[in-house]
């Protein structure tokens, strides 16, 4: 007979300070089922590839998880069925491309709203709450394993009301019950796998599980029945447990300040966030920590920025070096695509090599950012260049008629039109054999008469074996392929091939442009349409900082483009409010769901902060005058009268158990990390300094957190440090459309300056 207990949890990726959580937990005989804790990684870098799982622990120790489960994301989610589909559920009326991949389902699942809390509450049962993203590896695989198995489906359908949440459409939804996971499990990542009662109180969660029992670890039809058992034997345990939990989770996830709390010395803070990122450095590739690696642009961008006040010191001189290193090492790895252009989402090895291949909008956003603010540092064409390589892929595969840009590209997609089943960057690797054929061509001048392919291949790391070593291929689907990585500088490819640079730049270009033409006779991933605010936010500011720098008048222009589609689609200005998203509809359509969602805290602050650098880019005053509108409103819907701060939703909204306040920068920055630099740029920029003092009282409130883990926040010690030190305002002076007067703006643009704000008063 099982029974259900408590355990004690600390969360070791979330700073809770003395709040201890409690993480339920069922017994059956001498074996626990618990929260695995330490062996899933942290929401921080958005794993979906290294589940948390449960585990028993016996009498005989612990059992841990089998290692395939914990490795790099390479198994099949299938092709596209050639047959009518058996079932549909109510998904199928959904506009998210991933409430819509389990639209056929035998699973009765609802989206997150009010008919699905009504039912849970009239037949009195649990709800399981299924959290993912269309982009997610790990979530093709549950869905393929579980979702789509008959047994599995009915036994949810029957006994649980099953919600199914996109990641990011909702992510409020996702923020709360990802606070609870991690902090009863040590970890977090996707698919999230969360058990409520019906007034949504969560009681056990958990993320990727396997269909059936391995071993002694229990599968997802085991934990479904034994919380089958407890529902019915032991409702007020769980029940009251769900309360505990919450409770604990207010306490444990509030932040405040007291009137008069002054934000913490910004020279110390810095300081402390730069020692601490030196412990995570890997020295020899660059990035934080050894595998899986992140690109992490918050912490790059805070190192160049740390320097920038600390250019004659040891510690300023060590914080650029981090940050060039890790750039140049991520754009010569396999990370960055050499033949499409762009970033992929994550490395699985220290070296950047093998991906996990999915492309996400906000790193491209982020690292064009990153990579212009290491070309005004050291004037190094390489950083330019990878600046418009990331614009360019963008522009051509993410971007929609209407200016806005879509969200991702998956990382799996069918090996050949012919093929059923999809294997995980099956659109980006290549064999030796199809490099031969394709670069036969013989290279004059060549030592030795080589051919195009012995060059390219030399100079990418290609091998008639394949390039990718067996840890980083757990299922054997990258087997025989190779993932191109430059292996040697142009110059080294020169003299082993008796040739000059720039033939062989020229050699090495000729081939890259064969490989993407065969590219894009491929089946392509599968593309998820959703256009964000809050992402194309972030690109926005990626197009006008890197437009500015380089003078781009056609970057600029793509950019207006994208703000016109924020005020156009994004923006009700009837109720005066932003809208979270919109999707990529029929001929180049913009749709929108039945009842539009309404915009959270980062589509605001990321939009303001775009807003802000396409002022400053162009100095057309319309955008300065929408980022004030928008963060009055931004002020008006989060803002904590009491302690300070911005919630990430509404605070009102009686279906969030929590309001949480982010107090992470992870794969994206925390949209109060930002809202602090766009109060301290609006305040100079417009010279209403109540917003200067509205960034003094948000710093304050994450007081303890700057103090205690500013490696969690690198960008908001950046706004921490934009107090401390000298602000510069410049002020051109001088006619619109005068040579001179562009001639000066380009001078400042040119320059890193990390805290400043730029206007022109025209006499015109």
């Amino acid at each position: 007979m099982l029974r259900f207990v408590w355990t004690w949890s600390l969360s070791s990726t979330r700073h809770f300070g003395p709040s201890r959580l409690l993480s339920g937990v069922f017994l059956r005989n001498d074996r626990t089922l618990t929260s695995r804790r330490g062996s899933g990684p942290s929401s921080t870098h958005d794993f979906d590839s290294y589940p948390t799982l449960l585990y028993y622990r016996s009498s005989l120790g612990n059992f841990r998880s089998h290692p395939a489960c914990f490795s790099m994301a390479s198994g099949s989610s299938g092709g596209e069925s050639l047959h009518p589909p058996k079932h549909k559920n109510r998904l199928s009326k959904e506009r998210s491309p991933y409430l819509l991949q389990h639209a056929f389902n035998p699973v009765d699942w609802f989206p997150w709203g009010q008919e699905a809390f009504d039912k849970a509450k009239s037949e009195d049962k649990p709800i399981f709450l299924s959290v993912g993203y269309s982009t997610c590896h790990w979530c093709h695989v549950m869905e393929k394993e579980s979702f789509e198995d008959e047994e599995i489906g009915k036994i949810l359908s029957d006994n649980f009301v099953c919600i199914k949440v996109d990641r990011e459409e909702r992510p409020d939804v996702d923020k709360v019950y990802m606070t609870f996971v991690q902090a009863t499990s040590g970890g977090g990542g996707w698919p999230m796998s969360v058990w409520l009662t019906p007034d949504l109180r969560p009681f056990l969660g958990g993320t990727y599980f396997p269909p059936r029992d391995y071993g002694r670890r229990p599968g997802f039809k085991t934990i479904l029945l034994r919380i089958i058992e407890q529902w019915q034997d032991n409702r007020e345990v769980l029940q009251s447990s769900g309360e505990r939990v919450v409770e604990a989770l207010r306490k444990g996830t509030s932040l405040s300040a007291h009137p008069g709390d002054a934000p913490p010395p910004a020279p110390d803070v810095a300081s402390r966030c730069l020692q601490q990122l030196v412990q995570s450095y890997e020295e020899e590739y660059g990035g934080f920590r050894e595998a899986p690696k992140f690109p992490t642009p918050v912490n790059l961008v805070f190192l160049m920025s740390f320097w920038a006040v600390n250019r004659a010191a040891s510690e300023g001189a060590e914080a650029l070096q981090m940050a060039l290193h890790t750039l140049r090492m991520m754009a010569l790895g396999g990370i960055h695509d050499h033949v499409a252009q762009g970033f992929h989402r994550y490395s699985t090895d220290s070296s950047w090599h093998v991906p996990h291949f999915e492309k996400m909008l906000y790193d491209q956003a982020q690292l064009a950012v990153a990579y212009i603010m290491a070309y005004q540092v050291t004037g190094e064409r390489l950083f330019a260049d990878v600046a418009q390589d990331v614009l360019q892929y963008v522009s051509r595969d993410l971007s929609h008629e209407s200016g806005g840009f879509y969200s991702a590209e998956d990382a799996d997609s069918l090996p050949t039109a012919e093929s059923t089943e999809k294997r995980e960057g099956a659109f980006c690797v290549w064999t030796a054999g199809e490099l031969r054929e394709l670069l036969s061509c013989v290279v004059e001048g060549t030592s030795g008469g080589s051919t195009q392919a012995d060059v390219f291949m030399h100079h990418y790391g290609v091998r008639d074996q394949g390039n990718v070593e067996p840890e980083q291929d757990p299922h054997g689907q990258l087997w025989g392929q190779n993932v191109l990585i430059v292996r040697y500088s142009v110059e080294l490819t020169a003299a082993r091939f008796g040739l000059g640079v720039e033939r062989v730049e020229e050699v090495l270009a000729n081939a890259r442009a064969k490989l993407s033409a065969v590219r894009r006779a491929r089946p392509r991933p599968h593309l998820d349409t959703k256009m964000l605010a809050s992402w194309n936010g972030l690109m926005l500011s990626g197009l006008a900082c890197v437009g500015s720098v380089l003078g781009d008048v056609a970057l600029l222009h793509r950019a207006e483009q994208t703000a016109l589609f924020l005020q156009q689609h994004l923006w009700d200005a009837q109720h005066q409010r932003m809208l979270h998203t919109c999707y990529g509809g029929a001929n180049a359509g913009v749709t929108q769901t039945a009842s539009a969602i309404p915009g959270f805290l980062d589509d605001y602050a990321y939009v303001v902060c775009g807003l802000l650098d396409l002022f400053e880019a162009t100095q057309n005053a319309r955008w300065l005058q929408w980022a004030e509108e928008l963060q009055l409103v931004q002020d008006l819907l989060f803002w904590d009268a009491q302690g300070s701060g911005y919630f990430c939703s509404d605070p009102s909204d009686p279906t969030m158990l929590l309001a949480l306040k982010q107090d992470q920068d992870g794969a994206e920055p925390s949209a109060n990390s930002v809202s602090a630099m766009n109060l301290l740029r609006l305040s100079h920029l417009t010279g209403q300094h109540d917003w200067m003092e509205r960034s003094k009282r948000l710093l304050a409130a994450f007081s303890d957190r700057l103090v205690n883990m500013p490696i969690a926040l690198p960008d908001m010690v950046r706004g921490l440090m934009a107090h401390h030190y000298t602000f510069k305002q410049v002020i051109i002076c001088g006619q619109r459309d005068a040579e001179d007067t562009a001639s000066l703006m380009a001078c400042v643009t040119s320059l890193f300056l990390p805290y400043k704000a730029s206007r022109l008063h025209s006499s015109v």
